[in-house]
């Protein structure tokens, strides 16, 4: 368990403190005691995406120390829609679909954070529930007299808006007097204290600490982390190109761990701080370890290894590093039925019979069934001839065919074109 008085210094020294209410104050008050704290997400989707995975671990490593999370699941915030970081307005999504999204989540964080009956465990809550029955004049008496429209146009989301070809509507210049509101109501009901998020939410957040300041006469506190960007700058999730999802139905284990083994030299230290439970120790010992032999790519593989594990199960780490490895021209004989199914779910594949492969299939014949790896079988067969075609890694001979005895775990055919080609021939059970 984490030392509660230290939290603050680790967190800040993995590049997880971008701002804070008072850094001294809240130290002081994690030095005294448990306390309890909440990040919320927004159901918009079916899945979280990496993006949320920072605050999903910063929970964990509050509840390792010793506190107590609260993760929060925004069924109602999520009808409205956060205009922090975005530049026009989301689709409003109906309650089926978010009630849907917001059980799919559910799962995910419960992979990261303990929701056991032990003590300290985490709580788990849809802001719906207390926001679905409150009545439009007593919202705007007991929340909105305590916020001035000059505060709420100083905050950096709206001024963005305010100054885009879409503007803001009323229903996204509401979203942070929602957001006030369930820090509130989470102090008044659970004693949370403390409120932590991604620096677009900065503006959120104070909003929350000064009503809980108005109404209550209480002390809160809250922090954020520095945003994670896209190459191109953007914020990571919120933009319009490809999400590397926490669902695996979205994103795969294999691109998941892909993803993480792809990482530039110059962030893989940060991340290991960041998407890991590893100790700053451990990311310095794994860091200078890969300074020695950076072809090596070995602090992206225990990068990639970690986070698969945390999101996905240490099986499924295991198998997608056995995946990729074949991938990459591992032997390919002793492979898993798990990491061959990893590889079928990435690569062409034509489906067979046992009653076809029984007198065998034609590899050039096959290589070009429906361009499965070549556009013809003049090519496929040039190909073989040439020494470019392998089954299950084994160099294929001119006239070859693939038959009963070619599967692998009585399933699968691996082919390969070239170096980096591949696809697979599925047995019918």
């Amino acid at each position: 368990m984490t030392d509660p008085a230290a939290l603050i210094d680790d967190l800040d020294a993995r590049g997880l403190v971008q701002d804070c209410t008072d850094l001294d104050q809240l130290r002081a008050r994690l030095a005294e005691g448990p306390t309890t704290v909440y990040y919320g997400c927004d159901p918009t989707a079916d899945s979280l995406h990496v993006g949320n995975l920072i605050g999903l671990l910063v929970l964990r490593r509050f509840q390792d120390a010793g506190h107590r999370p609260v993760a929060l699941a925004g069924g109602a915030t999520g009808m409205v829609g956060d205009p922090s970081g975005r530049s026009e307005e989301r689709n409003l999504l109906d309650e089926a679909t978010l009630a849907s999204n917001v059980a799919a989540i559910k799962a995910q964080i419960g992979r990261i954070i303990d929701f056991s009956d032990q003590p300290g465990a985490a709580v788990l809550v849809d802001n719906l529930d207390w926001t679905r029955e409150v009545r439009l004049l007593d919202f705007l008496r007991d929340v909105g007299k305590h916020v001035t429209v000059n505060q709420m146009l100083a905050r950096e989301s709206v001024k963005t808006r305010l100054q885009s070809e879409h503007g803001i509507s009323f229903t996204e210049f509401s979203y942070m007097l929602l957001q006030a509101h369930d820090f509130l109501w989470l102090h008044e009901h659970l004693d949370v204290e403390l409120q932590v998020g991604g620096s677009d939410q900065w503006g959120n957040i104070l909003g929350g600490v000064d009503l809980i300041r108005r109404v209550r006469g209480g002390v809160a506190h809250g922090f954020s982390w520095p945003l994670l960007t896209a190459p191109d700058g953007t914020k990571l999730g919120k933009t319009t190109g490809a999400r590397i999802w926490l669902d695996p139905a979205r994103t795969s284990p294999y691109r998941f761990y892909q993803h993480w083994i792809s990482t530039d030299d110059r962030q893989v230290r940060q991340f290991l701080a960041q998407f890991t439970l590893l100790s700053l120790p451990e990311v310095e010992a794994i860091v200078a370890e890969h300074g020695a032999s950076p072809e090596r790519r070995q602090a992206q593989r225990r990068l990639a290894h970690e986070v698969t594990a945390l999101v996905h199960g240490e099986q499924a780490a295991r198998d997608a590093a056995a995946a990729s490895a074949i991938l990459f021209g591992a032997p390919v004989a002793d492979a898993t039925p798990a990491a061959l199914g990893l590889v079928a779910a990435e690569v062409p594949t034509r489906q067979v019979t046992r009653g076809e492969l029984e007198p065998g299939l034609d590899l050039a014949e096959l290589m070009a069934h429906d361009g499965l790896l070549s556009a013809s079988k003049s090519e496929a067969r040039r190909t073989i001839v040439q020494g470019g075609a392998s089954i299950n890694g084994v160099p294929a001979q001119s006239g070859v065919s693939v038959g009963l005895a070619d599967l692998l775990h009585d399933r699968w055919i691996l082919i390969r074109r070239g170096k980096k080609a591949y696809a697979m021939v599925v047995c019918e059970p």
